[in-house]
């Protein structure tokens, strides 16, 4: 097996979003796009009570990509304008397709709140293709104990197939286009080698944990956090040091133009305005304050 090389390895830094600080690898000081994966941020853990609850999204649109969710840690209500309401558990993913428009609202749940407890997850936001920016909106809410699981020789190392496909086991998302997004825990001196297709672009994210990737570079907390790898290989290799938690993400490439305003995601400024006022008329649903 050919190891992809190391295209840009990069930090996980520290930004303010309203009263929230929340970590953003991507984009960051050295890694800008994973095409066609365009922001991560690793929000918490918060210690979540009934006097700290910052992470108490209202309602608020999207169009052009899919924001993703996947909740480490904790309990949050998801609801949206296509009146879907659901719990998401540690270890859910919520996979939401805003195509021509959503309008969504997330908070740890009340019961959350009341108990306290730990907060954590990442938000990826993921490209759609302008052929699929303006499709009907659609959410997808998959639980931790319905994903498959793949498990190393070593028995050290397990990687949940949340969507996509590797070694003949398949995610439980429905994507739009062709993309892998894999959670792999590594113990201490567990090892495997993941495939990686060679159309994809991919990148590594290291929640917590120390590990070696390649036999070359070390992935440690609060130092450096992602890699980006070059499209060259059959995959990557990936050892602990200690007991890790990475998130793995794949994707074929669209190649377009990407213009970003606050919550849309299109290919021209054309297109944004479009958006704004399609959004301030209505067009994308409704959706009540909690």
């Amino acid at each position: 097996m050919k190891l992809n090389t190391i295209k840009l390895v990069g930090r996980s830094d520290f930004v303010n979003m309203g009263p929230i600080q929340l970590r953003q690898p991507l984009p960051g000081r050295n890694i800008d796009m994973v095409d066609p994966f365009i922001l991560l941020h690793h929000y918490g853990p918060y210690e979540i009570s009934e006097e700290n609850n910052p992470f108490d999204l209202g309602p608020h649109p999207h169009r052009g990509f899919e924001p993703i969710t996947f909740l480490i840690q904790g309990e949050q209500l998801h609801r949206d304008s296509l009146g879907n309401e659901s719990v998401v558990k540690s270890g859910d993913v919520q996979w939401t397709t805003a195509g021509r428009g959503i309008i969504h609202a997330e908070a740890p749940t009340k019961a959350f709140v009341q108990k306290g407890g730990v907060l954590e997850g990442i938000q990826l936001w993921l490209n759609l293709p302008a052929e699929k920016k303006m499709i009907p909106a659609n959410y997808q809410h998959e639980k931790n104990e319905s994903f498959n699981v793949i498990t190393s020789q070593d028995g050290k190392v397990n990687i949940q197939v949340i969507a996509g496909e590797l070694e003949n086991n398949y995610g439980r998302i429905r994507t739009q286009t062709p993309v892998n997004a894999f959670m792999i825990d590594v113990e201490a001196d567990g090892e495997h080698f993941v495939k990686v297709p060679e159309t994809h672009q991919s990148m590594l994210y290291l929640l917590h944990g120390d590990v070696v990737v390649n036999d070359s570079e070390n992935l440690k907390d609060d130092e450096k956090q992602i890699i980006q790898f070059n499209q060259d290989g059959d995959g990557f290799s990936v050892k602990g040091n200690k007991a890790s938690k990475l998130l793995f993400l794949s994707g074929e490439p669209f190649n377009e133009e990407v213009t970003t305003y606050g919550p849309y995601v299109m290919n021209t400024q054309t297109e944004i305005m479009e958006a704004m006022r399609d959004y301030q008329m209505g067009k994308m649903g409704f959706l009540p304050a909690n």
